[in-house]
């Protein structure tokens, strides 16, 4: 079996170059891109004529306005930058099957048994370059057997290890000094930069990390500064030493990235998976404006999109109608559903109501129907008594008003205006129930059979005034009207959640009574005992 080739590809400006690339607007000039880092703005991505005028990624802005004033700046999208990375992820599918994204700005292709297609790996890496030459992108590739050892080519071969300063007036000479000490005491040369310096032959992954710094091992940068510390500035210094020093005094983290880059512990690359996509198109040998033409349309793609989902086990959840006109404009209609979907009776009555909203102009001459969010859909099968089978076969054969009143009402005023109480447990009356979204949720087969009243409806506590003392009021005033009572009930007392500070209960313990008036209303009041707050009676609602 042949030996694995891993194949690693870093885009340093990719930021940078997908806006180079968009170029909507774009002033000419270097360009950074900048992202927020402890509330302050720094450099994220350079594009090459930044670099050139000496700025660097991790740099404050403002530093870099003083070196740069031309500077043309954008702030980072990373939503933008991964949608990007993952275009790149099917280009370089062209090389291998086995491509997984490394984010923020790089790949990683497993090219075992595939470089020979493009005329070996020298080929393989150039044709890499000719590619992100012509789109427009910098790249920095690096082969070798391991991941770890193909990362660390592509971002640090050819780079020296940075001198740690200690202090030492020798350790830190200036550079031609150094340069010309390395001469005298015959130190090695300095490795190539090119594509070919970044190829590591197989079986020499050792030889190839010894001169790299460790950062190239992948280790977080105060790791890497107490190993510069001791004098430990490449990985050959630490390829000799024994691992369980090492680890008890940096961590175990130094001795799996060492392990990892060398082979000795597996890494494996894991490719994302093909996103699940459901789209049916018609092309129209003539265009059309009627909306029974569309419906025609829609009656030939719902089928075929709604048995792709079934075979895929999902439901529709929300659905786009895509007109696609004459002059190469595109009417869009959206709509969602309150349970994920399989069939077409569903989705066909909320397509229709929106096709008043789409603009033929000179005709429609292409139909495109998407799921545009789809949930798993389980077949089930029941067993047991017979009631309860025949209840379950009754809900899925299609007893399903209730949802369809919910789309059909969503479609008009959208699916979040649509809601729905739900019980919950708590004995505070207004924790009582919760409300939900009508579309995402299932509705309370069994609310709990309270034995205790409560009313209509319920507002939060209002300020009556009445005597201060614990016993019912025969006349108060509440919302600038006086009522006289002619009865009360109760009283009910509930406490607060004593595990919760809830400001609305910092009156303490409420002994709560209905109260009939004489004016008509039948009303809850309570009297709170008093706590943080002073004691006094409230009104809190109002029976039918």
């Amino acid at each position: 079996m042949p030996a694995r080739r891993i194949l690693s590809l870093w885009f340093p400006r990719l930021a940078a170059e997908r806006l180079q690339r968009a170029a909507r607007g774009l002033p000419p000039g270097p360009l950074a891109v900048l992202a927020e880092e402890n509330g302050a703005e720094v450099i994220a991505a350079l594009s090459a004529e930044a670099e050139a005028a000496g700025l660097y990624p991790g740099q404050r802005f403002r530093d870099a306005c003083a070196i740069c004033p031309a500077l043309v700046t954008r702030m980072a999208d990373p939503a933008a930058e991964a949608a990007f990375l993952t275009g790149l992820r099917r280009w370089a599918a062209k090389f291998s099957p086995w491509v997984a994204e490394e984010p923020p700005d790089a790949l990683v292709i497993d090219i075992t048994g595939c470089a020979h297609l493009f005329g070996g790996e020298e080929a393989l890496m150039a044709q890499v370059q000719e590619d992100c030459a012509g789109l427009g992108l910098s790249v920095r590739a690096g082969l070798a057997d391991t991941r770890g050892a193909a990362w660390a080519l592509a971002r640090y071969a050819g780079r020296r290890a940075a001198p740690h300063r200690s202090g030492d007036a020798i350790a830190q000479e200036a550079r031609a000094t150094r340069a010309r000490a390395a001469r005298r005491r015959g130190a090695p040369p300095r490795p190539a930069t090119g594509p070919a310096g970044r190829i590591a032959a197989p079986g020499q992954t050792r030889q190839a990390l010894a001169p790299l710094p460790l950062a190239a091992l992948r280790l977080p940068g105060e790791t890497v500064a107490g190993l510069a510390r001791l004098g430990l500035h490449r990985v050959e210094d630490i390829l000799g030493m024994p691992r369980a020093p090492l680890a008890r005094r940096f961590g175990r983290a130094v001795v799996e990235r060492l392990d990892q880059a060398l082979g000795a512990t597996p890494e494996p690359i894991s490719p994302a998976a093909a996103p699940l996509h459901f789209a049916v198109r018609l092309s129209l040998p003539e265009p059309i404006g009627l909306e029974t033409d569309m419906l025609a349309g829609l009656d030939r793609l719902l089928p075929v999109l709604c048995a792709r989902l079934r075979d895929k086990g999902r439901g529709a959840r929300r659905v786009q109608l895509q007109a696609w006109r004459a002059d190469r404009g595109v009417e869009r209609v959206e709509v969602g559903l309150a349970r994920p979907a399989d069939t077409p009776d569903p989705i066909r009555p909320l397509l229709a109501m929106k096709l008043g909203e789409i603009d033929p102009g000179p005709g429609i001459d292409r139909l495109r129907v998407e799921a545009m969010q789809t949930e798993p859909l389980h077949p089930r099968q029941h067993a047991g008594h017979a009631a309860a089978a025949e209840s379950a076969a009754a809900r899925q054969a299609g007893d399903s008003g209730l949802d369809d009143l919910i789309g059909r009402l969503g479609a008009r005023v959208g699916m979040d205006a649509i809601l729905r109480l739900y019980p919950a447990e708590s004995h505070v009356p207004e924790k009582g129930y919760q409300v939900l979204a009508a579309a995402w949720s299932a509705p309370c087969e069994h609310w709990p059979d309270r034995h205790l009243h409560r009313p209509l409806l319920l507002c939060p506590p209002e300020p009556v005034a009445a005597p201060d003392r614990p016993a019912p009021p025969t006349a108060f005033r509440w919302r600038g009207r006086r009522f006289h009572s002619l009865g009360a009930a109760g009283p009910e007392r509930i406490a607060p959640e004593w595990w919760l500070d809830d400001p609305a209960w910092r009156s303490g313990v409420r002994d709560y009574w209905r109260v009939d008036t004489e004016e008509g209303p039948r009303l809850w009041l309570y009297y709170a005992h008093g706590a943080e707050m002073s004691s006094g009676w409230f009104c809190q609602g109002q029976f039918a």
